[in-house]
């Protein structure tokens, strides 16, 4: 492993919780270029993303700024999907692209959605939040992804609720999704005798713990989100872009 890839976690980990994801995406991304085997990647994005996200996920529930009935409609088929598409065998290059496409889509998805929402007056479609959450789940599993970085801008689109309910919403969808992407991704280290080759990468899991606090910490003190999920975007269609001309070459 690399040394410089603890630091890239933790600041990784702190800019995301400051913005109120997990950072998967870009976790799975910075493993590629690291030239970890990519079989391994989604395992240690989304063990990293419970980690980060599991906190602010406690703290929304705990301050009762949204209802688990409410976030209900959008796990109900991310999580046997997540599990899915964990369980599910991609070639290397077709990882490559598939990753490298995800994160570029998420980083104009993140880098425009700076607005503050407006509050949610529509009524909430539950079979359409039903169907996104899989769609999203799906590819969470996948690729190693906790999805919030998508699913946050649908919910603000159809009006959901206000900024604080969609942040929360994202981070119960998030956690899930990671929980049950992270039991298929194992479920297929398992079965190809591959679940030692993650012992190497304990380091990174507390990086993510320590730039996780960080980042609560920091944002707690009302920095401007708006600036905070800029830098994030640009962070993130950076890495696409050189993932992208990698697997390309």
């Amino acid at each position: 492993m690399a040394p410089w890839l603890p630091p890239a976690f933790l600041l990784t980990a702190l800019l995301y919780s400051m913005a109120g994801f997990g950072g998967g995406s870009t976790y799975s991304a910075l493993l590629l270029l690291n030239g970890t085997d990519y079989r391994l990647l989604p395992s240690i994005s989304l063990a990293c993303n419970v980690i980060v996200v599991a906190v602010s996920a406690a703290q929304f529930l705990r301050a009762r700024r949204m209802r688990l009935s409410e976030v209900a409609p959008l796990c109900l088929l991310s999580a046997p999907a997540a599990w899915i598409g964990g369980r599910i065998p991609v070639p290397e290059e077709a990882f490559g692209w598939m990753l490298g496409l995800t994160l570029l889509v998420a980083g104009f998805v993140i880098f425009v959605d700076a607005a503050e929402a407006k509050p949610g007056t529509r009524a909430r479609p539950v079979a359409i939040a039903v169907a996104v959450g899989g769609g999203i789940g799906f590819l969470s599993g996948l690729v190693g992804i906790g999805g919030g970085i998508f699913l946050a801008p649908f919910l603000h689109i159809i009006r959901w609720g206000r900024a604080h309910e969609i942040a929360g919403a994202a981070s119960v969808f998030i956690l899930v999704n990671s929980l049950f992407g992270l039991w298929g991704q194992l479920a297929k280290l398992d079965d190809f005798d591959r679940l030692n080759d993650l012992e190497p990468y304990w380091p990174l899991p507390l990086a993510v713990m320590t730039g996780g606090l960080a980042g609560g910490f920091i944002g707690s003190r009302k920095l401007p989100a708006k600036a905070i999920k800029r830098v994030t975007g640009v962070l993130i269609l950076f890495v696409a872009a050189r993932l992208l001309w990698d697997v390309s070459r």
